[in-house]
């Protein structure tokens, strides 16, 4: 399944990268210096349920990308 998350902060973020662990297809949908750092260095994800690094995360910072 294909899920675009808008607004990748904290809790798309965390959302979103566990539906991806979940092996769900997921785009964040970012700006700025946000977008820069998820396309650079991928999502990690530091939880008490279990951690969890993204390196190759889909980031965009436009909707249309996403299909």
């Amino acid at each position: 399944m294909k899920i675009a998350v808008m607004g990748a902060g904290a809790m798309g973020g965390y959302f979103g990268g566990r539906l991806a662990k979940a092996g769900h297809e997921v785009w964040l949908i970012a700006r700025g210096a946000h977008l820069d750092a998820l396309q650079r260095d991928g999502l990690r994800i530091l939880s008490p349920k279990g951690d969890a690094y993204l390196p190759d995360i889909h980031a965009t910072g436009t909707p249309a990308d996403v299909g």
